[in-house]
C-alpha cells in the first residue's frame, strides 16, 4: 500500500515537471502566453506596432513575427492601431510582464520619456526599430534600427531637380505627408524641402497628411485637384499614399506619370508595380525587413552586450527599367 502510494505521487510529481517544461508558448499573433522568464530559458520580446496602415507595415510585422520564431524569441506582439496611447499601454504591459527586451516603433516622435524612464527604472532595455523619438535622453534606449529618412527625402529631391532641370517656368509639387509629428513624416519633408529649395521654380503649393494610408491619399489629392489650377509634381512620403493619389488623378480625367509626375518612397510591391506600369516615376526605397537585425539586436542587448546607438539598414531607388528586373524576386 505505501509503495503504491508512493509510486503513484513520484509520477504525478514528474508528470507535472515535463507539463511545465513543455509549456512554450509561441511566437507572433496578439501576444504569448508565457511571462518574462520563458520555458527554457528563451528570451520575451515585447514589440509594439504602429498598426497595419500600409502595405509596407504588413512587411514589417511579417518580418518581426517569422524572424523571432526562427530566432527562437518568445515574441509579445501588440498592434496600436496608429495610436500612441496604444503603445504606451503596450509598453507598459511588457513592463508588469518583466519582458526582457522592449522594441517599437513610434508612432510620433514626441510624448515617450514618462514610459521609457519607467521601462530604464525596471531595466529592461529599449530598441527603436523604424522610426526614432525627440528624446535628448539617449540612454532611454538601447539603439536606433531603422533607415535615414532625412536621405530618402533628399534622394526624391534629387531625383526630381534631374527630372525638371531643362524646365523654364514653375514647377507646381503638392505633397501628401505622412502621419502628422511622425519621424518620417517630418524627416522627409525636411529631407525633400532642402533639395529643392536650391532652386526657386521648385514650388510646393500644397502640403497636407495623408496619414501614410491609401484611402487618405485618394482623398487629399482628389482635393488637390480641385484647388490647383496646375499640378506638374506629385511628392508621395509612401506608395500607399502615392497609389491612392493615383486612383484620383485618374478619376479626374488625367494621366499619372505623365500629366503628373510621381516620386514615392517604400518600393512596396503594389508602388514597384505601378512605376513598372508607368504610373508612378521614381521610387526611394525604405526597406521593411528589418526582422533578423532586430533579433541580432536583440540576442547582444539582453546579453549585455554593447551595440551601436544606430544602425541604418541597407536601401536603394528604382526607376521603371529598375523596377521591371526587381518585381519577380520581390519579398514585399
Amino acid at each position: 500500500m505505501f509503495t503504491k502510494k508512493w509510486a503513484a505521487a513520484t509520477a504525478a510529481v514528474v508528470g507535472a515537471l515535463l507539463l511545465s517544461s513543455c509549456g512554450t508558448s509561441s511566437s507572433g499573433g496578439s501576444g504569448s502566453t508565457n511571462g518574462g522568464a520563458s520555458g527554457g530559458g528563451a528570451i520575451t520580446l515585447g514589440f509594439a506596432q504602429v498598426g497595419a496602415e500600409s502595405g509596407w507595415r504588413t512587411a514589417n510585422t511579417k518580418s518581426i513575427q517569422e524572424s523571432a520564431k526562427t530566432a527562437g524569441i518568445d515574441l509579445k506582439f501588440s498592434d496600436a492601431q496608429q495610436k500612441q496611447e496604444n503603445q504606451i499601454k503596450a509598453i507598459r504591459s511588457y513592463i508588469q510582464q518583466k519582458v526582457k527586451v522592449i522594441a517599437f516603433s513610434p508612432v510620433v516622435e514626441s510624448g515617450w520619456e514618462t514610459v521609457l524612464k519607467e521601462a530604464k527604472t525596471a531595466n529592461i532595455p529599449v530598441i527603436l526599430t523604424d522610426r526614432a523619438i525627440d528624446s535628448p535622453d539617449k540612454t532611454l534606449y538601447k539603439s536606433f534600427l531603422g533607415s535615414d529618412f532625412v536621405k530618402e527625402g533628399q534622394k526624391a529631391g534629387q531625383w526630381l531637380t534631374k527630372e525638371f532641370a531643362s524646365a523654364t517656368g514653375d514647377v507646381n509639387i503638392v505633397e501628401l505627408q505622412g502621419t502628422t509629428g511622425s519621424a518620417p513624416a517630418n524627416d522627409r519633408k525636411k529631407g525633400f524641402g532642402d533639395v529643392i529649395a536650391a532652386d526657386p521654380k521648385f514650388k510646393v503649393v500644397a502640403s497636407q497628411t495623408g496619414d501614410f494610408t491609401r484611402a487618405k491619399g485618394k482623398e487629399v489629392m482628389e482635393a488637390f485637384l480641385k484647388s490647383q489650377s496646375k499640378i506638374d509634381v506629385l511628392y508621395a512620403h509612401n506608395d500607399d499614399m502615392a497609389l491612392g493619389a493615383i486612383e484620383a488623378i485618374e478619376g479626374a480625367g488625367k494621366v499619372p506619370g505623365k500629366d503628373i509626375k510621381i516620386v514615392s518612397i517604400d518600393a512596396v510591391h503594389d508602388g514597384m508595380q505601378a512605376l513598372a506600369d508607368g504610373k508612378i516615376n521614381y521610387i526611394v526605397e525604405c526597406n521593411p525587413l528589418l526582422g533578423p537585425q532586430l533579433m541580432d539586436l536583440v540576442k547582444k542587448v539582453a546579453a549585455g552586450q554593447e551595440v551601436p546607438a544606430r544602425i541604418e539598414t541597407e536601401e536603394t531607388e528604382f526607376d521603371q527599367a529598375k523596377a521591371k528586373t526587381a518585381l519577380p524576386q520581390r519579398q514585399y
